[in-house]
């Protein structure tokens, strides 16, 4: 890619199993755009929140916010990939099959494994070079959540299952309870942090950050979420925090207003946040090169242009794959 070989000397020209410093920070706008519930697991239980200060200031009043899982974001854009991988048959063969997650069968060649990392029961591992954190919602939980009944009718759409035809009697529904969620166009800063990663495994982990879509619980109805890439860092350290983010942004952003609007505009948002990110900078003890705003638009839209393209993409994912020095799937 064009934008990605000016920054040639900020990654690794190949693989290498031995640490060189080179990190890639990916700042990211992930914008709600329906109702989601992030928590743990289970129906019932309450999303993730945690209390934490408003502002950048120690002074500042301390409130809630709304917490997205580093596992819960990781998770959904590293199956984003392997589908990807699956498609194009670029997944090994294992002993028990094909490589599968949470199955204790990684083939320890393909991509996903070498990029999101593995950890086999045989003995063999490889430590994720994907560093994430928590993110933190812009607004306090208190502005952006709400909560909704749900029941769960019988097929005759009634609370109701009669024991046998014409009886007066029967069953009633028990599926009946609330669900906390978070309100559409509520917004969640985060950093990702790629470590000693080649061109081409930057461009699949960056296309499985953009190309993600369902975040949370009850992703097949609900958890819609746009990632919006408004920054890139190049640098030889990983950077301030995804809460420092959050809450410089929130600074920029109040103003000298109670709290912030909501829905807030995202021209603001990422306006503040492009702005934190320069100013934070300055605590950073290395070096660090950013990417404007064009040139990070422009790295996008080569991005998209070659996921349009099955073929460049084949060639390129196949050329990455290759680099690992173990060969290609045999139906590859």
């Amino acid at each position: 890619m064009n934008v990605l070989s000016q920054y040639a000397q900020h990654m690794l020209e190949s693989y290498s199993n031995s640490p060189r410093g080179k990190y890639v920070s990916l700042f990211i706008v992930r914008r709600v755009e329906s109702e989601a519930i992030f928590r743990t697991e289970g129906s019932g239980e309450p999303l993730n929140k945690e209390f934490v200060h408003a502002g950048g200031d120690a002074s500042s009043p301390v409130i809630q916010r709304v917490v997205i899982s580093k596992r819960k974001q990781t998770a959904v854009e590293r199956r984003t990939g392997r589908e990807l991988l699956r498609r194009l048959n670029l997944l090994f063969a294992t002993k028990e099959g094909v490589c599968s997650l949470n199955a204790n069968q990684p083939c320890e060649k393909c991509i996903d494994c070498m990029v999101y990392g593995y950890a086999a029961g045989g003995g063999g591992a490889q430590r994720s070079r994907v560093i994430t954190d928590d993110a933190f919602s812009l607004h306090p939980a208190p502005l952006i959540t709400d909560k909704k009944m749900f029941n769960a009718p019988f097929d005759n759409s009634s609370p109701w299952l009669p024991e046998k035809e014409g009886s007066d009697k029967g069953k009633r529904m028990t599926g009946l309870g609330a669900d906390e969620y978070v309100r559409p166009e509520a917004l969640f800063l985060d950093i990702e942090t790629m470590r000693d990663l080649t061109p081409g495994e930057l461009q699949y982990a960056l296309g499985n950050v953009l190309r993600s879509s369902r975040y949370g619980a009850i992703a097949s109805r609900i958890g819609k979420v746009r990632n919006s890439l408004v920054g890139i860092a190049f640098s030889d350290c990983e950077l301030f925090s995804n809460l420092e983010l959050t809450q410089h942004s929130y600074d920029l952003l109040r103003g000298g207003s109670a709290d912030l609007d909501f829905p807030l505009s995202d021209t603001a948002a990422v306006q503040a946040v492009r702005e934190s990110i320069q100013a934070l900078r300055r605590r950073v003890m290395g070096q660090v090169t950013m990417l404007d705003a064009d040139t990070t638009h422009a790295l996008v839209a080569e991005l998209s242009d070659l996921y349009a393209n099955e073929d460049a993409l084949r060639s390129g994912l196949r050329e990455t794959t290759r680099g690992y020095g173990r060969g290609l799937p045999d139906n590859a």
